[in-house]
Parts: structure tokens; sequence; C-alpha cells
């Protein structure tokens, strides 16, 4: 799960405040002076008017949403918008999502198993998967869907594909006409771009108690959080990829006599087709990401297991559902991945043989794509590795009998439908989910007690050092001294502009009664941006200033961005127990790979003529990076802050699963206890006041170093 920004929209420079390029700021020392007046005070004041509230005390505004939560339950049947919109939708939803479950991976009376089994539903996937990706992709994901049977989890999985991929068609269905009609309409553009600001800097804890009150508890909600999460990537990236074709395209086209919409499907849609796979690819994983954490609210998937393990510190089973749901990210993203790459062979590759009409704009498109293949004397044919597109129809074609075959064997054999057992079988019976399970609770057992004296010195060093201190400053200083603290480093960093965002995110806060728990959640927040900054430094220049550095260290930093953010709280509890420090630390994993690359990109961005002129000068290595490189790649450090910061926001909210505390246990509570559902609610608006905040403080920061 991610709440990251998206880049800025191609061909749109976004507004920017003016700032005089010769008027010194000294935002330092103003920062320093800041610091200074706020310790002076917090000793003297300390502990008054913190509005701590008990876990268990509520305010009016959550008694007014528990009310109001009785009362939207009442009106399902009397008020016709919930009943016939809101419940017509949830009601298609769950018909649909049941369907799916009957048919693919839940029993159906009278039978005993689904109408397909396991070897008809492993059949299909490997046919979609080899018309879609390839051969290559096609063996992955059989290896992958076997796994999920061995490990005992194969109704979990398939409901988990099925949330993913109901959520993502619906995205598709209303994501790409909105990143077309964004992409040719810039009011259009100026009116979503704020909502889809909001969507996805909101964290996603701050939208399922919500969602859970308009659509109930169960799939339908599942697929309704997911949406809200995964649609803005595939928006702004299908907006990007229209705007993105040539002028000169489009121009050419234009005076062949093209209409609009003659434009749009012949030469936009084609050329942006790599584009568009590749927002599919971003939804689909952030729709994957948001259903494994949906699971709260009943979402069916592998969200369950992983949950119910980590409330009984089972980190053995735990760690099998969390493998499952990365070997699912891993198979989908290289599945839409390579689908993306033979969509662009298969663009750039246009039958020219056609003239007028349709065909003289493929030879348009095809000649825009053609330096990919031209030579300085001539063009040359693109090469040809792959089967022919009629080779690949046939094959498909082909494919349908073995497929037919296998569904009909998993409908007729109980041994095909459902899977057995794997005690018995010498390799697999190793990967068997109890057995797995068990030996990894004898692994990690060993491993605690091995690293226990590293771990626990780490904790204690961040603890005592960084986080108590300063959990102290901030949630026991008086709120109007914090809120007057948080409007002048808004002004310093950002001016006005964020100072008043900050005012009104700080007001909603006040309003939601739940100031304290907020600083603490902050606290938290900075302490593990923190971290997370001085690792994605050390790591980012290594990979900025040597490529062996960097073709090491990528596909770490890969591997854990593929990764769903819920699986990092298994290892993080494993290590160091339930607590806020575990929260800190899977924030840490979670937001360390996009704030490494972000500072690896702006080291590597630095001019070679100036690094070149600087190591004639005779300065060290260290002088090169401390007095050359980073400074030139301030914004760049700027951004991986910002990113980081609201990577380690939504993760450390999750966080609250394991202990953490704060807003996120709130929100958790006010699933589980009813009575609590008002405070819940209060805590997701407080969550998104703080992500709003921290987000624009940020962006204006990130635009000032930037003039």
């Amino acid at each position: 799960m991610s709440t990251a920004i998206a880049p800025p929209r191609a061909g749109v420079k976004e507004e920017q405040p003016y700032v005089d390029p010769t008027k010194k700021r000294y935002t330092g020392r103003k920062l320093l002076g800041l610091v200074v007046v706020w310790v002076a005070l917090w000793l003297v004041v300390k502990n008054r008017d913190t509005l701590e509230l008990p876990f268990a005390q509520t305010t009016g505004l959550h008694t007014w949403l528990n009310d109001f939560r009785d009362s939207i339950e009442g009106s399902g049947q009397s008020n016709w918008f919930m009943k016939y919109v809101i419940g017509g939708i949830s009601a298609a939803l769950n018909g649909i999502i049941t369907a799916l479950q009957g048919l693919l991976s839940t029993a159906v009376f009278p039978r005993p198993v689904p109408e397909i089994g396991w070897l008809g539903v492993m059949a299909l996937i490997g046919w979609v998967t080899y018309a879609l990706a390839g051969i290559r992709s096609t063996i992955l994901v059989l290896v992958c869907t076997f796994l999920f049977g061995v490990f005992g989890l194969w109704q979990f999985s398939i409901d988990l594909l099925i949330i993913t991929f109901v959520a993502v068609f619906i995205c598709v269905i209303i994501g790409l006409p909105l990143g077309i009609l964004m992409a040719r309409n810039q009011r259009v553009s100026a009116v979503v771009t704020p909502v889809l600001d909001l969507m996805q800097t909101m964290p996603s804890f701050a939208y399922l108690t919500p969602m859970a009150l308009f659509f109930g508890i169960g799939p339908a909600c599942a697929v309704a959080v997911t949406l809200v999460y995964a649609i803005p990537p595939l928006v702004r990236i299908t907006e990007h990829g229209i705007k993105s074709v040539s002028a000169n395209t489009i121009e050419a086209s234009r005076s062949l006599g093209l209409t609009s919409r003659q434009l749009l499907r012949q030469v936009q849609l084609p050329m942006a087709r790599r584009t568009i796979i590749v927002g599919v690819n971003q939804c689909t994983m952030a729709a994957l990401s948001m259903a494994t954490i949906a699971a709260l609210v009943n979402g069916p998937g592998l969200g369950k297991p992983v949950v119910s393990a980590l409330q009984t510190l089972n980190i053995g089973a735990a760690f099998v559902g969390g493998l499952a749901i990365v070997l699912m990210a891993i198979m989908l993203d290289r599945t839409t991945t390579a689908a993306s790459e033979r969509a662009e062979r298969r663009g750039g590759h246009t039958d020219v043989a056609s003239v007028g009409g349709p065909g003289v704009v493929k030879n348009i498109v095809w000649l825009e794509r053609l330096p990919r293949w031209a030579s300085e004397e001539g063009y040359e044919s693109p090469p040809r590795k792959h089967l022919s597109n009629a080779g690949r129809r046939f094959a498909i074609g082909l494919l349908v009998v073995p497929v037919l075959i296998a569904v009909v064997l998993s409908r007729t054999y109980l041994s095909l439908a459902q899977f057995g057992s794997f005690e018995n079988v010498p390799v697999l019976s190793f990967l068997s989910g109890p057995k797995l399970a068990s030996v990894v609770n004898t692994v990690v057992r060993s491993f605690v007690d091995a690293v226990d004296t590293f771990t626990n010195g780490f904790k204690e060093v961040v603890t005592v050092w960084f986080l108590n201190p300063l959990q102290a400053l901030i949630a026991t200083s008086p709120w109007w001294l914090m809120a007057l603290v948080l409007l002048a480093i808004a002004y310093f960093l950002g001016g006005w502009r964020p100072t008043l965002v900050t005012a009104v995110c700080e007001a909603v806060i006040l309003g939601t009664g739940l100031w304290n728990d907020a600083m603490v959640t902050l606290t938290m927040t900075l302490v593990a941006t923190l971290l997370v900054m001085i690792i994605a430094v050390v790591l980012g220049v290594g990979m900025g200033r040597s490529r062996r550095v960097d073709v090491i260290i990528r596909p770490f930093l890969d591997a854990f961005q593929t990764i769903p953010a819920f699986v990092y709280l298994v290892p993080a509890l494993a290590l160091f127990g339930p607590g806020r420090f575990t929260a800190i630390v899977a924030a840490l994993v979670y937001a360390v790979s996009i704030a490494t690359k972000l500072v690896a990109d702006g080291i590597r961005g630095v001019s070679p003529t100036t690094v070149e002129a600087a190591r004639s000068s005779g300065v060290t290595p260290w002088q090169m990076i401390s007095k050359v490189q980073l400074p030139m790649a301030r914004e760049a450090l700027v951004l991986a802050t910002n990113q980081g910061l609201l990577y380690v926001l939504s993760m450390v909210v999750i966080g609250g699963m394991v202990g953490g505390g704060s807003l996120g246990y709130i929100v958790v509570a006010g699933f589980s206890q009813r009575e609590l559902f008002g405070k819940g609610l209060a805590a997701g608006l407080a969550i998104t006041a703080l992500g709003v905040m921290l987000d624009r403080i940020a962006r204006h920061a990130a635009a000032r170093y930037e003039s």
C-alpha cells in the first residue's frame, strides 16, 4: 500500500510561488531558532493542555458519528439513495464476487467443491497468461499458482485474485476514459487532479471505516476501498501517455483530415498503449496491496490468514501467508510488464501495406517509432524474434482444447478439484503450509536468540535517544504551542500556502478530539523518516557514484517495492516483537526503496562537467560528496524526503496492528468494538489531515528549492 505522490503531469507545469532568487531565506537559522524557543517554552509548560484522551473515552463528535452510523444503517430500507444506489452497487459487487468464488474457489451446494477445480483453474490462468504475456510468464504463473495449493492457501489465494481483478476491471472501466478525458480537456484535468491528490495522499486506513459504513462488511467494501487506492495511478499514467504522443505526429494526422475521435483511436491510443499498460500494472499492484489490507473489513483473500496469524503472534503462519502474497505480487507484476513489452513490440511493427485512410495513419505511427530500428542509410524491418501474430493466434486457439479437457476433468475427479495433502511427497512436503510454518517458527526463534543482543540494542538506542525525547517534546507540549510550531515550520519551509493548509489540518485534528494521538503518530513518522533518509542517502550516494553498486542494490529495491506493505509487518514482528518500534521498522523497510532511488537519481543527475571540474581541483571523495554532489542534488533529497514521509505515514498507521498504538490502533479498534466506531472514523480523519499537512509542507519546500 502506498500513499505516494504522482509525478507532475506531462506538459503541465505546476504552479509554484514566486521567490526572488537574490533574497536569502536563512531557513536553517530560522528553524534552529524556532527549536530553541520551542524547547525553552516546553520546559516551562510541558504536560499542560496536551488534550490527551483515554482510549475508552469518547467525545461528542465520536458519539455523533456513532449515531450517524446507526441512522445510515437504519435508512437502508427507507432512503432511496442508500437502498437503490449504494445498496444496488453493494449487492451487485457481492453477487459477482460470490458467483466467481463459487465458480473458482468455494464449494457450491450440493457440490463439495467449486464448479471448476484447481486443475481447470490453473489451465485457464495459464491460457490467459500465454495469450497476454508469452510462455515465460505462463511458466512463472503456473508455478506460483501451484504453490498456493501446496501452501494450503488455494481458496484464499484465488479469492484474492478475484477481488484484485474485479477491482482492476472496474478501475479500467472508469480510469481509462477519465484519463483520456483529462488529457484532452484541461478544465477536466484541473478539476480531477486535486481529487486524485487527495486520494493518493490519504492513508488507506482513513477510508476503511467510511466505506464499511456505506457498503457494509464484506467483498463489496473490499472492492470499494481497493478502488479508491488503485485508480489514481491508472488515471494519471493514462493522461501522461496520451499527452506524451509527439505533437508532430498529431499535427501530421490532423493534416490528413482525421476527426478528433479518429485521432484518438488510430494514433494516440496505439502510441500510448505501452504507457497505458504500465498504468494497468501499477493499478494491479496497488489493488493487490489494498485488497490484502481489506481483510480488516472481512474482504476475502490472503489478508485473512495473515491478520489472524499476526493477532496470535504466529510468525510462521504469517510468513506462509506473506510468502503467498509476495508470489502473487511477483507473478502479476511480471505478467503485466511482459504484456506491456509485447504491446510495444506489436505496436512498433504496424502493417504499412495499406495506402490511404487509416493505413496512412499507421504509416505515421510506424515512422514515429522507426528510429528504434532505422539505420542512417535506410529503413530496416524491426527484428522478429517471436511468433508472428497469425502463429500466436493459432497456438492460442489450439490450446483451448487441452484447457477445456482440464476443466472437464476438474469437474469430474475430486482429486483434480481440490488440493490434497503433500505430506508424502518428498519435495513438496517441506512446502506444505503447516510444515513450512513450523520450520519458520523454529528458525525464527533460533535467529532471534542469536541476534537478540543486537536487535534489542538497536531498539534501545533508537527508542531512548530519538523516539522518547522527540515524543516527549511533541506529545507533551501544549496543543497551542505545538500548533504554533507546526505553523512556523510550514511558513519557514514553504511560505503562506502550506501555512494556511496546516492551519486547516490542525483545526480538523483538533475537531476530532485526537490531538495527542496524532502527535504520537507524527513522532513515529518523523523518527522513521529520519532513519529512512539516513539509509537512503548512504545507499543512494553509492548507487549514484558507482554503476556496479547500482546493479547490486537496485534488484533488492525493486523487490521491496513489489512486496505489498502488509507483509513487512511479519519480519519486523519476528525481530522486535509487538510495539511502536516494530511499526517504525516496518515503515523504514517499506519506504527506503523509493527514497533511495530518488537520491541515486539525484546524485547521478549532477552535471558531469561540474564533477570533473571539482575532481581536477583535487577534492577528496568525501569532499566531492559533501561539497558538490549532495548540495547539487538537494532537490532530489527534498523529493525523497517527501515521498519517504508519506510512505512512512501510511505504514506507521498499519503498524497499529502490531502494537504501534496511537491513531492506527484506534482505527483498528473501531472495526472490532462497535462503541468505538465513531472514534475510529475520527482517527481516520485525523490521519488524513496529518498526511495532507505533511505532504503540502514537503511539496512547497521542494518548490522553493527548485526556484
